[in-house]
């Protein structure tokens, strides 16, 4: 579902391009990556959650224009994000 204060400055750290970013297309990805994934695992055990696979959904969605606008504007940097997250496409 949510992800702690500590998980997502990992995440930033790891996933930066400069010392200073928080807010490039890798780091949005790898975040929604992880919200994604918890609330996957969310879905399996709650099966009739429909407000979580509504909100699931608008997660992927977002994901996947960010994606599509990395990929366009630097295919690089697309294929490493998808290879490192181990996003299949």
């Amino acid at each position: 579902m949510t992800i702690t204060r500590e998980r997502k400055q990992d995440l930033i750290s790891e996933f930066k391009r400069t010392d200073h970013d928080t807010g490039s297309a890798e780091v949005q990805i790898a975040i929604l990556t992880t919200r994604i994934n918890g609330l996957t695992e969310h879905l399996r055990t709650h099966k009739k959650d429909y407000a979580g696979r509504r909100g699931l959904l608008m997660l992927v969605s977002r994901r996947r224009g960010l994606l599509d606008y990395l990929k366009k504007i630097d295919p690089q940097r697309y294929l490493d994000i998808i290879q490192r997250l181990e996003i299949r496409k």
